[in-house]
């Protein structure tokens, strides 16, 4: 080595005390007693010694034996190179850029593309375009290995740039460029790269540029180029692997062709458990929640393993329409071979018992989980809000802080509720401060609904007035919602106005808000207002949502409908009702038919009551289970007063817990009172 060539090499590591210059000493992580190096680096043998480090994966090591050769050979830098490439060995992979420098070695293409792929994957663009610009010499892998590496971290003008300029391009440069696009949000201009990539070079075109495409076509969605891609598959014969089949499969999913999307699932010769599950999530999203069970009872005997993101796809579905059995079911499988407790499927197990109203289940599989993630907390703090049971909610939510879990704005939306089911204004106005202050989130709509709710609830309409007029968000239609329910309880019908004339601006076609407004009316005795309301819904064609009530007994749903007489059973559940209207009345219930909307006689007013949908569930629930047997019934509408009241007194009579869970919360009825303390 020259003396200036020594002087640089020495100035290129003089920052590092690792690296020494007495030849007789080994490097200081050196294992004394590995005698296979010992005896290399004895005879001078330092590039074997390197081969060998290198293939023990002591890429550190081995670059420290650099400064024991006078001229290393490109062979031996290639090796280290190589090495730190696999290993994601940045500093080691500077550490040896420099030696070629300050030892004079002059880099061929193939060098210093290797170390334009190092810093690349190390996402050391930097690096890699002061490289990039020293190189006299490029060739295809050098521009491609750049435009890469920008693509992949986002910076997508920066690779466009650089694709631009090219002077020749190959597959892997449409593929990184059009995939870049794909991957960071911008599908359209993945798309008309593909279409310039087709004019140009269509002949170049090969199956992982067409699933970039095909990922395009998916996330605009676009369903008339996607399926001009599979055309132009089925016509070029092209052989088709499971990344192409899988894209086929998403577009058809994504744009809402789900037969053409099964079709293409039924072709699949290899299925992986990526395109199980998102072949069953796509039942599920559609409404084809038959289809979906089916299939994922089908993956369960195919000796394919799911996976995290399939278990929870389909326990989220399960939680849906509270089908509490189907879930138990895969719980069960999931305990037979075993799944990881910190899986996100653990949180949608807490998210389905809780929504199922088992809180009990909900609890263990929680404390099943040794770190439990925040969608897990909120999940049981929300279903111990909607089971009525608030302090076990605000319980949990103390817990949380306590673990140094950060809540976010949907913890506080189930800390909220519970409040507001419990009748807890001021601690909930302390927690809705709280969000900003305390915690520096912004407040949502959703914590503005729920505060409304909390203080329409217990009839402080002023402060409710207050925080809309100065609120910074525009109220949607949960707000309004919220305090027209609060009006209804509390009888304003000057703010109901109010918020019913909002709520028409918002939603004109919701049946809930003319319903919500009549019974306001009704029961004030403004029936002639009752009447106008009931002409607007004619004249607008709008329909009020029947309400809908069902039970499962022994795997089989039964579906109520306000004065069903279609079911099987129906004389006898009549006959039941009649017998048990006697003696709720005997122990004090009288019908509370003030939101009828009928100016009718109070018998029929009665009569109407008499055949809603949830006493129907529930008396055919009690002459179909043995005594004592808890009823779960679940109705599409919020559950009227009167219904509320006579599950109190059915649960009594009949000595059964009566959960009922209609479209707002979970109500526990068990000998004469329910779970929500007349505060619903």
């Amino acid at each position: 080595m020259s003396l200036s060539g020594s002087t640089k090499f020495r100035r290129a590591f003089s920052s590092s005390s690792q690296f020494r210059y007495d030849k007789c000493a080994l490097p200081k992580n050196f294992n004394a007693k590995d005698s296979i190096l010992s005896r290399l680096c004895e005879d001078n043998k330092f590039e074997e010694a390197i081969d060998v480090l290198c293939r023990e994966k002591r890429v550190k090591e081995a670059v420290e034996l650099l400064h024991r050769i006078d001229r290393p050979s490109a062979r031996i830098y290639s090796t280290l190179i190589a090495a730190c490439v696999r290993h994601r060995a940045l500093l080691e992979g500077r550490r040896v850029h420099a030696h070629t420098k300050a030892s004079n070695f002059v880099p061929g293409i193939f060098i210093s593309n290797r170390l334009l792929d190092l810093y690349s994957k190390c996402g050391s663009l930097v690096d890699a375009q002061v490289l990039f610009d020293e190189m006299g010499d490029r060739d295809l892998c050098s521009w491609n290995t750049m435009i890469a590496g920008y693509a992949k971290v986002g910076r997508l003008e920066e690779a466009r740039k650089l694709f631009d300029e090219m002077p020749h391009r190959d597959n892997f440069s449409w593929n990184a460029a059009i995939s870049g696009y794909v991957s960071h949000g911008r599908p359209r201009e993945s798309l008309e790269l593909f279409r310039m990539m087709q004019k140009h070079e269509s002949s170049n075109t090969n199956k992982f540029t067409l699933s970039s495409a095909l990922a395009a076509s998916a996330a605009i969605p676009c369903l008339r180029v996607g399926k001009e891609i599979h055309g132009y598959l089925i016509r070029t014969g092209l052989n088709l692997d499971e990344v192409v089949w899988s894209a086929l499969l998403d577009l058809y999913g994504k744009c809402g062709s789900l037969d053409e999307a099964r079709g293409i699932f039924d072709q699949m010769a290899n299925r992986d458990v990526i395109s199980w599950t998102t072949m069953i999530h796509r039942c599920f999203e559609d409404g084809r929640r038959e289809e979906g069970f089916s299939l994922f009872r089908n993956l369960m005997g195919s000796g394919i393993r799911p996976n995290e993101y399939t278990f929870a796809g389909v326990l989220n579905a399960c939680a849906d329409p509270a089908a509490e059995h189907l879930g138990k079911e895969v719980h069960g499988y999931m305990i037979r071979i075993g799944y990881d407790p910190c899986s996100f499927a653990v949180s949608a197990l807490v998210h389905l018992y809780s929504k199922c109203g088992n809180t009990e289940s909900a609890r263990r599989v929680f404390n099943q989980m040794p770190q439990p993630h925040l969608v897990s907390w909120t999940s049981l703090i929300v279903g111990y809000a909607q089971n009525g049971q608030p302090d076990k909610a605000l319980q949990f939510f103390e817990l949380l802080l306590q673990s140094g879990t950060q809540p976010d704005e949907i913890t506080f939306v189930g800390v909220l509720s519970a409040c507001t089911h419990a009748g807890l204004v001021d601690k909930g106005l302390e927690y809705f401060h709280s969000i900003k202050e305390k915690h520096g989130l912004m407040h949502t709509a959703d914590h503005y609904a729920c505060v409304i709710d909390l203080l329409a609830r217990s009839g402080r309409f002023k402060e409710a007035e207050n925080i809309i007029d100065n609120m910074p968000i525009n109220p949607d239609k949960f707000l309004w919602a919220s305090l027209l329910g609060g009006c209804r309880i509390h009888g304003n019908l000057e703010l109901a106005k109010r918020a019913a004339e909002a709520l028409f601006e918002i939603e004109p076609e919701n049946p809930a808000t003319y319903i919500t407004l009549a019974n306001i009316y009704a029961n004030a005795g403004l029936w002639a207002e009752v009447a106008n309301v009931r002409k607007a819904m004619g004249n607008r064609g709008i329909v009020k949502k029947p309400g809908k009530s069902w039970i499962e007994i022994k795997k089989q749903v039964h579906v109520f409908l306000v004065g069903d007489t279609s079911h099987p059973k129906i004389s006898d559940i009549h006959e039941f009702l009649a017998e048990l209207s006697k003696k709720m009345k005997e122990e004090g219930y009288v019908p509370d038919t003030n939101f009828v909307l009928h100016d009718v006689e109070e018998e029929q007013k009665e009569q109407n009551l008499f055949y809603h949908s949830e006493k129907l569930a529930v008396a055919f629930g009690i002459i179909s289970t043995p005594p004592g047997t808890p009823i779960k019934v679940f109705k599409n509408l919020r559950t009227c007063v009167d219904c509320h009241t006579a599950m109190k007194y059915i649960s009594k009579i009949v000595q059964r817990k009566i959960i009922l869970r209609d479209s707002n919360r979970f109500h526990c009825f068990e000998d004469g009172s329910c779970s929500c303390i007349d505060y619903w």
